[in-house]
Parts: C-alpha cells; sequence; structure tokens
C-alpha cells in the first residue's frame, strides 16, 4: 500500500467562510498516482471544519445563518472567552461541522455521489490555516 501526504495551506477572506476545496483535493489524488484506496481530508485547525455537501451558494447562506443559531459569535456568551479568546463560538462550530471526511478513490477519482463536493468551513478566519490530505491505496 502506498501513502501521500501533503498539505494546502491558505488564508479566508472572511471570518467565516465555506471554501469548495474538490479540485485542490482532486488534484493531489491524481498526482499521488493511486487509483484505489482512500483519501482523508482534515482541517489541522480546531476553529475549522471539513464536510461533504452540496456547491450551492444558498446553502453556504443556509449553513451560515444555522451555525449563528447555534452559536452565536457574540463574545460574552462563553467562558472560553474570558481566557482572552474571542473565538469561542468558532469551537463549537466546528463541532457540529465535523474535522474531517474520508472519500474513496475509485479509478483515481474521487468517488462522490450526485452532487457532492468537499468543503473546507473557516470559522476563525483571515489568518494562515493548514488541511491534510492522506491518500492511502494502490
Amino acid at each position: 500500500m502506498k501513502s501521500v501526504t501533503e498539505h494546502i495551506t491558505f488564508v479566508t477572506g472572511d471570518k467565516i467562510e465555506f471554501v469548495n476545496i474538490t479540485d485542490t483535493v482532486q488534484t493531489i489524488v491524481t498526482k499521488s498516482g493511486i487509483k484505489e484506496g482512500l483519501c482523508l481530508v482534515n482541517s489541522m485547525h480546531i476553529t475549522s471544519s471539513i464536510f461533504i455537501n452540496d456547491e450551492e451558494p444558498g446553502l453556504k447562506k443556509d449553513f451560515k445563518a444555522w451555525l449563528e443559531k447555534l452559536a452565536p459569535s457574540e463574545i460574552n456568551l462563553y467562558n472560553h472567552n474570558l481566557t482572552g479568546e474571542d473565538n469561542g463560538h468558532a469551537h463549537l462550530k466546528r463541532t457540529v461541522m465535523g474535522r474531517e471526511t474520508v472519500i474513496a478513490v475509485t479509478k483515481g477519482k474521487l468517488d462522490f455521489g450526485p452532487w457532492e463536493q468537499v468543503f473546507y468551513g473557516e470559522f476563525d478566519g483571515k489568518r494562515p490555516k493548514r488541511i491534510l490530505v492522506k491518500v492511502l491505496g494502490s
């Protein structure tokens, strides 16, 4: 079995943002040469997430509004913020949206269902963040 690991690093333009990283992940899978296996995509930060869903602008707005209802950005709501931080809401949003996803690789391609894409969800952005992509297989 072969294993290939790469990191994606970027800075989002907004504090809360959803970035479609499907093409970037597929490029890493293609470059790996692995035809059959699994691809792990993992957020390396505790205030961001990786998830699979549809690429549709209204859905991204819905995610943002829904998460804001669940964990409002208001600073004085969170004990975590008493430590001098201001991102208690971001930790909670990450917990709801998830840390990572695993995608099957079939014939060298990410094996998605209809409409599926892989996203990076940022909840405390405007600073450098990393994503781990690990491709395993043969």
